[in-house]
């Protein structure tokens, strides 16, 4: 048999051989789904999470497991653990259950008014709340996006949260003369809205509340 041939003759079996694969693999989900209940997402602790300290988003994963191994109260989305704390320790692999999980009872910060979490967002321009002197911390602020230019014209700049409160500001991942990390109180769409700003938005500006 020729060079080609035989090549020809490896493809095929190679073929043959994923579709055998992709076919067992299809049978053996069906089988875990009749005998374990659907597939559904359920979200797991990556890391260790420490009592009494805001939830990181990154430390969360999401996996997809039978409703037979899945426990009452797990949370299905990141979302959900948003600005929360766990009461005790939760170890990395283990499921976040809503009965795990409160609001910060840090006493010592601004109070939140009912609905408003702790979210920390990277910002510019936090600078600017440092001119009229005093503390910025506990006063109201705008935080204003510009996204990224469509086209040849200027990115659109929008207030995406007004007058929400300053609980915290510190140095940003580039240390100090960048980004700043500001805690803000905020609801639950103005948090979501804004962590999805950071990853298509130019700037991230929060500027005292007109």
């Amino acid at each position: 048999m020729s060079r080609r041939g035989r090549s020809l003759v490896f493809l095929l079996g190679a073929g043959l051989a994923a579709l055998c694969a992709a076919a067992i693999a299809d049978g053996y989900g069906e089988r875990v789904a009749r005998g374990y209940g659907e597939l559904h997402p359920v979200l797991v602790a990556g890391d260790d999470l420490p009592a009494g300290a805001a939830i990181d988003p990154g430390a969360l994963e999401l996996r997809r497991v039978p409703d037979r191994f899945t426990p009452p109260g797990a949370l299905r989305s990141a979302a959900e653990a948003l600005g929360l704390e766990p009461v005790a320790p939760v170890p990395a692999g283990s499921y976040l259950l809503a009965t795990q999980l409160r609001p910060p009872t840090d006493e010592a910060g601004p109070a939140l008014a009912r609905g408003r979490r702790p979210v920390e967002i990277a910002v510019s321009g936090a600078d600017a709340l440092l001119v009229a002197g005093g503390q910025p911390v506990g006063a109201k602020v705008d935080v204003v996006v510009t996204a990224e230019p469509s086209g040849s014209g200027d990115g659109r700049t929008y207030v995406a949260a007004a007058g929400v409160p300053l609980l915290a500001l510190g140095p940003g991942e580039d240390g100090p003369g960048g980004s700043s990390a500001a805690t803000l109180g905020l609801t639950r769409g103005q948090a979501l809205r804004l962590i999805a700003a950071q990853s298509y938005a130019r700037r991230v500006t929060v500027l005292p509340a007109s």
